[in-house]
Formats: structure tokens, sequence, C-alpha cells
């Protein structure tokens, strides 16, 4: 049985591990000079739509996630390892972060 006591403890437990955690933000983009077909198709749907004033149209992707750690420089460190490493390929795409 759960006492009283146990149960803040691991309230405040949780309440501790929300404090050292950092939101990421990284935003994933086709490098100037690298065809956007998703663009493209979407530019022309549009226009097919009646909007023929749009052009030049990027297709990019957003991913968010929590991080541990409370220390902020760390923790874009981390975040850029992860986008060299997994997150973009460097080769067509370029990024940016964002943590706070």
């Amino acid at each position: 049985m759960r006492t009283r006591q146990s149960i803040d403890d691991k309230r405040w437990a949780i309440d501790d591990e929300r404090r050292t955690r950092v939101k990421a933000k990284v935003e994933v983009f086709l490098k100037a000079g690298v065809l956007d077909v998703q663009g493209k198709a979407i530019e022309g749907a549009l226009h097919g739509l009646g909007f023929g004033e749009v052009s030049s149209v990027r297709v990019g992707k957003t991913i968010e996630f929590d991080l541990g750690g409370a220390d902020p420089a760390k923790a874009e460190a981390d975040v850029k390892a992860m986008c060299d490493r997994l997150l973009a390929n460097t080769v067509i795409e370029g990024y940016r972060v964002e943590v706070g």
C-alpha cells in the first residue's frame, strides 16, 4: 500500500524531471538548388485550384521532442548531432534547431 509520503515523493520526482527537460524543435528543408518534387506538385495543385499567384513552393518537415538535461548548450549540440546522424540527409537537406 502506498503512503501519502511515497505518492508526494513520486510527484516531486516527476516535477523535477520535467524541470530538467528542454523542448527541441528541428526544421529540415531541402538545400537551395535541390529540386523539390513535392513542392512542385503542391504548386501545380494550388494553380489548379485558382491560386495562380503562388510560386516557389518548398516542402520541409518539423520534428519536435523533449530532451533531458538542464544545459541548453549541451542540448543544442546533441540535437545538431542527431540531425547530422539521422534527422537530416545533409547531402541534400539543411536544418534549423531551436532549443528552449
